[in-house]
């Protein structure tokens, strides 16, 4: 089975830390209409992990991912990584978060994406509270090193259930690959720009659950200026040297020439369907005790 979804924060993060530019604005805007006609002509529907403050500053934004039959997501109330929250900052975020969502969506949210992939070995009690708040399915776990997260030592990368004193939440973990002896991801972000097309089809092929994730800036063909040290801690909250800088510069913008295209082509080439519309038999599958 493979798994369609986004996480959209673009135009909220764009007013906080730019105060909401116009040409940037109108990219995702752009960006967004196009990716939504496409699922619709290929009849996909695809779950989109909403921060929740686009519900507040951008309704029309959550309106359109609901009128167009897709799953709305929590990703958050204000993109803020989770490891870098206490439990009650968490329950606050992702209380107003999913009102703020079901409002204007219309929708029940009960399917959560954590930013940066911020659930760890460190915070595991994220996932009693994301059980208190009617979270049931999680995709949050990148099941080995990554940037801001990651959850090394996770023992699989397919549907599982996880659990934490007693608070358990179905888990769609990120889907890794092997590559010169180190587990990879290719289905999403920065991996699926970098990599070539024909490797991440090949594998998705060869693998009976992948899940897939893109952000509008990933599918935006322009460069991501470089940022400076204070804009760098705002948003990252961690020291903005020079090498943090680059490294970021680089990540943001490798292979966002073509990678539009790569996700039609994506798209034609397999069947996907949204974290709603999925179907595990979650009797069956392992639990995983944090």
């Amino acid at each position: 089975m493979n798994i369609l979804t986004f996480d959209i924060e673009e135009w909220y993060l764009e007013k906080i830390l730019h105060g909401g530019r116009n040409f940037r604005n109108k990219q995702f805007d752009d960006t967004f209409t196009q990716v939504l006609d496409e699922l619709d002509e290929k009849k996909i529907k695809a779950t989109f992990f909403c921060v929740g403050m686009l519900a507040k500053d951008f309704p029309g934004v959550v309106r359109e991912i609901a009128i167009r039959g897709h799953e709305v997501g929590c990703h958050s109330n204000v993109h803020t990584w989770l490891n870098k929250m206490t439990e009650e900052q968490l329950k606050t975020d992702t209380t107003e978060a999913i009102k703020a969502l079901e409002d204007v969506s219309g929708q029940k949210v009960v399917s959560y994406r954590a930013p940066a992939f911020s659930i760890t070995s460190g915070n595991k009690w994220a996932v009693n509270v994301l059980a208190e708040c009617g979270i049931i399915n999680d995709a949050s776990i990148f099941p080995t090193n990554r940037d801001f997260g990651g959850y090394k030592g996770f023992p699989q990368d397919i549907p599982c259930i996880i659990k934490h004193e007693g608070a358990t939440l179905n888990e769609y973990p990120i889907s890794l690959t092997s590559f010169m002896g180190k587990s990879l991801a290719y289905s999403g972000g920065g991996y699926f720009r970098l990599l070539p097309y024909w490797f991440v089809s090949k594998t998705i092929k060869k693998r009976d659950y992948n899940i897939c994730y893109f952000h509008l800036n990933d599918l935006i063909n322009q460069k991501i200026a470089f940022m400076s040290k204070a804009d760098y801690e705002n948003y990252f909250k961690e020291p903005g040297t020079l090498k943090n800088r680059m490294m970021r510069y680089a990540k943001s913008n490798i292979g966002t020439g073509d990678a539009y295209g790569k996700l039609i082509r994506l798209l034609a080439d397999h069947c996907f369907t949204s974290i709603r519309d999925s179907y595990f038999d979650w009797t069956k599958v392992r639990t995983i005790e944090l």
